[in-house]
């Protein structure tokens, strides 16, 4: 600390909605991403990453302004250290922008949202989901934008999907223990809460119970993207009709494979390669309970 040390860089697309769009066309899923790009160098190198992965970004805006930056410092084992996020233009996604796109928002199969966009604007899509019967879900982030939703309403919301840090600020801080966590965010009217709980696997909490389903055993070489990875896998999942069971296995797969390498991408990986590797992670249909 305190002093300079040598370090490996490398630049790649990130963004977390930006990921899981850019997963989903990796596996042949049409996808639209609404967010907004700076008119700078790297904002014009995001478009063109976008565009080659397959990702529709026609809905998105273009400001005068910087793009976002995301910098993570990670351990040895690839692990996170610490991270810096740069200002990140999202507030131009306002509820009246939103307003714009309802016609095509309402052809969606599904709507996510991260956090980081403005609480107005996540309570205009609840809503609209909710007009629509489209299952919308929230992926917090980190800690502090997940305080932007601490206080919203939440009722009818299809799923969250917090990590073990994010989950007492969305769901109950005076709660003891994670089951009053979880009960605080169904008792607000959300319908499913996807825990995420790194080398433990993960947990999905409704009413009618609990589905746990461990980790891949692997060697970790970078963690970006690896939460991002397992959304993609899940709305896969369940855009193939798959019973949550199902969708738990391909996204612990994707998110394997995805900590296998740096970045949040797999050039090259596509649907088939990942249904075909579930069986090599989870060969046992009895390993979830």
């Amino acid at each position: 600390m305190a002093t300079t040390n040598e370090a490996i860089v490398s630049k790649t697309p990130g963004g977390v909605a930006r990921n899981i769009a850019h997963q989903l066309a990796m596996l042949e899923v049409e996808v639209e991403l609404m967010t907004v790009f700076g008119n700078d160098g790297d904002g014009n190198w995001l478009k063109a990453q976008c565009r080659e992965a397959g990702i529709r970004i026609g809905s998105s805006l273009t400001i005068n302004g910087p793009s976002g930056r995301y910098s993570g410092i990670l351990n040895p084992d690839g692990s996170l250290f610490t991270a810096l996020l740069t200002h990140s233009p999202v507030e131009h996604i306002t509820p009246e922008y939103l307003e714009n796109y309802r016609d095509q928002l309402t052809n969606a199969g599904f709507i996510l949202s991260c956090a980081n966009v403005l609480p107005a604007s996540l309570s205009w899509l609840l809503a609209f989901s909710r007009e629509n019967g489209i299952p919308f879900i929230i992926e917090p982030v980190s800690v502090p934008p997940a305080r932007r939703i601490a206080d919203m309403d939440l009722e009818g919301l299809w799923m969250i999907t917090p990590n073990e840090d994010e989950l007492p600020v969305i769901g109950n801080e005076k709660g003891t223990t994670t089951q009053e966590q979880i009960n605080a965010l169904l008792d607000r009217g959300v319908q499913h809460v996807w825990l995420h709980q790194g080398a433990m696997g993960s947990t999905i909490y409704s009413r009618e119970g609990e589905l746990k389903l461990h980790a891949c055993p692997i060697v970790v070489v970078d963690c970006t993207g690896a939460g991002d990875a397992s959304v993609a896998g899940f709305l896969l999942g369940k855009l193939l009709d798959k019973q949550h069971e199902e969708c738990l296995r391909i996204a612990h797969t994707l998110s394997a494979e995805i900590l296998q390498v740096e970045g949040a991408n797999i050039p090259g990986f596509n649907r088939k390669k990942l249904l075909d590797r579930v069986t090599r992670y989870y060969p046992d249909p009895c390993t979830i309970g």
